[in-house]
């Protein structure tokens, strides 16, 4: 069984390769034409530079669960290179925020460097994880997250931080992966690891 920090570091690693080798082989869709095929509108894909959307590595749409509006303060959970902090920084305007986080440095400098590549101002990225948001208490209008709550290891928590940031009347918009019940302990196994 592993411990803790090894399932942390795993998931790092693969991240990592996202970030540095977005054209490398993936157990999973990555770049733009997943981010289409989970429901961006391609205009909105088609209108970021390349380097923004090749590191996409998300599973489906939060922002397309429901509007983020003008001058709205949003965290998004688990950044990665920032596709959906720079499309939610469009959306929120100049008199919105956002708040990226991310467990791994170099999907931060990454997303950092999307967002100059992608012209936006309002967002910000932080290394950190999802436990543990850079936001005041009610400060936050949406948290999004984009197939990152299934690698955190402890759900309460995360949800507890998720409910500390989020103001009244706030939403979590997520989109995410999950094993249904009848899925049994052998076909788990075949899964692979948390990173996988």
């Amino acid at each position: 069984m592993e411990n803790v920090n090894e399932i942390k570091d795993k998931i790092r690693q693969r991240f990592v390769k996202v970030a540095i080798d977005p054209t490398a082989p993936q157990r999973h869709p990555s770049g733009p034409a997943s981010a289409k095929k989970l429901g961006y509108e391609p205009a909105e894909i088609d209108a970021l530079p390349a380097v923004v959307t090749e590191s996409f590595a998300g599973v489906g749409n939060p922002l397309g669960l429901h509007e983020v509006r003008p001058g709205e303060t949003v965290v998004d959970i688990g950044c990665g290179a920032g596709v959906d902090s720079i499309i939610a920084a469009r959306k929120v305007g100049p008199c919105g925020r956002v708040i990226g986080v991310d467990m791994t440095p170099e999907m931060v400098k990454k997303a950092t460097d999307n967002a100059v590549a992608a012209g936006v101002a309002n967002v910000e990225f932080h290394q950190g994880e999802a436990d543990r948001l850079p936001a005041g208490d009610g400060t936050v209008d949406v948290v999004i997250s984009n197939g990152v709550f299934n690698l955190c290891l402890d759900k309460p928590e995360v949800l507890a931080e998720v409910f500390r940031v989020l103001r009244s009347g706030g939403r979590l918009q997520m989109a995410d992966i999950l094993l249904g019940e009848a899925v049994t302990d052998e076909q788990v196994e075949k899964k692979g690891a948390w990173s996988d």
